[in-house]
This record gives structure tokens, sequence and C-alpha cells, in this order.
């Protein structure tokens, strides 16, 4: 199937007058790879039954929580990639019966990219993403959240090779670790469980997410990590920028640099250091920058949480005005150089080292 969509790329012109930026932010923007590490849109799916294929509106909520993108909007956005997330049910009791559902979750999800074959095609490196690119078609990666969904006894031996990357703990602790969030109690690292899960998802060249996991547990998952392999944390903070519990300092940004991965920043205004019912991209632009004077700009990349309960930006409360962050950007002085890395060079770097 087919899905229609505006071709900004036919007046980029009037896309720039649309948003209030310049053509030249348009014109950079549309010649780049756009690559988000992180979109949650298909929990609204599993959930509510947000229809992925249609094109919504910001819904009653003025795009706050949801209704940030779907198929279309994310074509119509010229976003040529990102890692479609399934997130894990803590609440679902019992090992066994969490990955039963995943596998169905995964199955499902699959079936709604591959059911609009012509602008979609499911990748799983960036050699399979670059074909996709050359073909004209947005390529979908796919993530879980919440390594708990795979915690059952031999569950990582038969991991669909389709899964790019895991998020070792999500906003619970679990068998696995400690979350980040404050409802953690005391921070008590990866257990035993999570630092075998960390050498499992290292074994099967999956990638290992510390987004969320607690700062003990950040540094136990590296202990046990192997170094011959790159990191990632796909939508976070940087403290540097905001000091806030979801936030990474210095430290850990200098471990994920040294072992040459790449940090996604994510949108919601109240981890950037705003109001909580939004703020501006500016301030992503800020968290941005302090990761590129931290540890250079190979380690910057767009991991924007879009639907995953988040109040974004009011003046990027959608991925359609994700140009008005190459203005930004621009505006700041930044080369074309920089800002292509961070839109998608550099996560297409980490992903073809681990998997070609």
């Amino acid at each position: 199937m087919t899905l229609r969509t505006i071709d900004h790329r036919r007046d980029p012109a009037a896309w720039a007058q649309s948003l209030g930026i310049s053509r030249e932010a348009v014109e950079l923007y549309l010649d780049c790879d756009v690559i988000d590490l992180h979109v949650d849109s298909f929990i609204w799916d599993r959930v509510f039954g947000y229809d992925l294929s249609q094109r919504h509106g910001h819904g009653v909520l003025g795009a706050r929580f949801y209704s940030q993108v779907d198929f279309p909007r994310i074509l119509e956005a010229q976003v040529t990639g990102a890692t479609w997330v399934i997130t894990t049910n803590p609440a679902v009791p019992g090992a066994e019966n969490r990955a039963r559902l995943f596998q169905r979750n995964l199955e499902r999800l699959k079936s709604l990219i591959t059911a609009f074959d012509e602008d979609f095609v499911l990748v799983r490196n960036t050699a399979e993403y670059r074909a996709a690119r050359r073909a004209g078609k947005h390529g979908a990666f796919i993530g879980v959240q919440g390594g708990n969904a795979l915690d059952a006894p031999g569950a990582l031996d038969d991991l669909d090779e389709s899964i790019l990357r895991i998020t070792v703990v999500h906003l619970s602790n679990s068998s696995l670790g400690t979350t980040s969030a404050p409802v953690r109690g005391a921070d008590t690292g990866l257990t035993d469980r999570g630092r075998d899960f960390v050498r499992g998802l290292n074994h099967k060249k999956v990638f290992v997410d510390l987004a969320h996991i607690s700062p003990k547990g950040f540094w136990d998952a590296l202990e046990v990590h192997d170094a011959s392999q790159p990191v990632l944390v796909t939508h976070t903070g940087v403290k540097g920028a905001f000091e806030h519990w979801r936030n990474l300092d210095d430290d850990q940004l200098r471990a994920v640099a040294d072992l040459g991965g790449t940090v996604g920043v994510m949108y919601q205004s109240s981890f950037l250091g705003d109001g909580f019912w939004g703020g501006e991209a500016n301030s992503i632009v800020d968290h941005l920058a302090h990761i590129v004077a931290t540890v250079g700009e190979d380690h910057a990349s767009l991991g924007s949480d879009w639907d995953g309960a988040i109040c974004p930006p009011r003046d990027m409360p959608t991925c359609l005005e994700l140009p008005r962050l190459v203005h930004l950007m621009l505006v700041r002085g930044w080369s074309d150089t920089r800002i292509r890395k961070i839109l998608g060079d550099n996560f297409l770097r980490v992903v073809e080292e681990l998997r070609g």
C-alpha cells in the first residue's frame, strides 16, 4: 500500500516559509540522512488503536503525550530512518508471558511496516538502510525498550535478527537491574542476570542501550560490555545543560564516546530544562551543544522519544517541524558537516561499525 503525503522536496521555499525559517535550513535538511533513534508511537497503536497509517492532527492535548508521529507525517517530514520501539509492559507477570507478548507485538509491528512497502522497509544495518534510501524509502529499524521482555532463560538465543538494540531497563526496576527513575529506591545497579544480559546482547551484536538505567547500572553494564563494540544511549538529556535525574553526566558521555557510540537527545521539555508542558526547540540544541563541547561532534544524535508520553517544545510539537532544529544550528554557526553528523551520519557510522 502507498501513503499519501505532501512532498516538500518539490517546494522547499514554501516549507521554509510555513515554518518561519531559512530556505537554507530546509534545503540542508532535505539533503541529509535524518534518523531518529527512538520513536515510541507503536505503543499507542497497541494500547489505544492509534492507526499509524492515518495522518493525525495534534489530538486533544495539542501534540502532548501522543499524536506527534504517524506514517504519513514521518514521510512528509522526510525522516529517512528511525528506530521504531516496542516498549515492555512491566505489569505482565512472568518472564515467559512477557516473552510471548513481545513476540506478538514484534510480529504486529513488522506487519504494520511491511504493509506499506512502497514507502517503508525493515532494515537491520547501515547497508540495508542505504539501499532503502536509494529506493526512496524510509528505513525502519526495530528496538526494544525494557530488557525484561526477554529476560526468560534462553530468550536471547532465538532473538529475531531484526532487533537493532535493547534498552536494558525502563521506568521500573526489573530482574536485570535498577532504573534511573526516582521510584527505584536504592541504586543497586545491574543484577547478575543483567550482566549476563549485556554479554548476551554483545554476543548477538545487538546494541546495548543505556537510556533509563541508574548511574550504578550504567557503570556495571560498561564493566562487562565488550570493549570492541560501540554502545548507545538513544534518548536522554545531559546534566551539563540541565541537571535532572533522567540525564547523563559528563563522565557518562565520555564513556559512550570512548566506545565509539552516540547519544540521542530527547525532546521532553522538562528534561531539557523548560516547563513540563513545553519549552523551545533551542533547548534541544543546547543539549546537543554540550555533547559536542564535551566529547566532540561525532557522538551526538537525535532520539526524540516521539509519542513516548512526552511534552515536546511548543515550536516543534511534531516531526513536521524538524527543519527548525537545522535553522537553530545554522544560527549558532554550526557547519553543514556537524549538522549532517547529528541528523544521521553519527548513528549510521555506529551501526555500520557493529553490523555493517
